[in-house]
């Protein structure tokens, strides 16, 4: 007798093997990053914040599709070790993000390492394939939101 899983189809759900892929390539980058004790998470909120400096709480979470609340919990680590300094907005209700001299450093460091990563997953799936993975990402980015608001 087959399972509900197996009777539905729940082994072809979209989000379920999105956030299974998104595990492991999360391992891998973490693993690359360790000697550094990065995490993937944590460079990509430094790469961003490199290039965008200043910018609310709300506006990074929006870049990162993330909500507040999680942006919030994986930025205070990176406030402790002075890699991120917030400041008051011009609206008070505002904080603003951007990187220290400490962050822009570590990033220095992470990026040979991350761009190790990168090429092992690269080589691994092949250059067309790669850039076809992102070409879908890209396109599961712009599924319209069943957000109420």
């Amino acid at each position: 007798m087959k399972s509900l899983a197996q009777q539905h189809g729940l082994q072809n759900c979209a989000c379920f093997n999105i956030r299974k892929s998104a595990r492991v390539l999360t391992q891998h980058y973490d693993a690359t990053l360790q000697p550094i004790e990065l995490r993937a998470t944590q460079f990509t909120i430094l790469g961003v914040l490199s290039a965008c400096s200043g910018i609310t709480v709300t506006e990074l979470a929006d870049y990162l599709m993330m909500d507040r609340t999680t942006l919030t919990r994986n930025l205070r680590p990176l406030e402790k070790q002075g890699l991120v300094n917030t400041r008051p907005g011009d609206d008070k209700r505002t904080r603003l993000i951007e990187l220290s001299k400490k962050g822009k450093n570590k990033l220095e460091k992470a990026i040979p390492l991350w761009k190790k990563a990168q090429k092992q997953v690269t080589d691994y799936m092949g250059s067309n394939r790669f850039n076809e993975f992102l070409t879908e990402l890209n396109y599961v980015d712009n599924i319209p939101s069943t957000k109420t608001t």
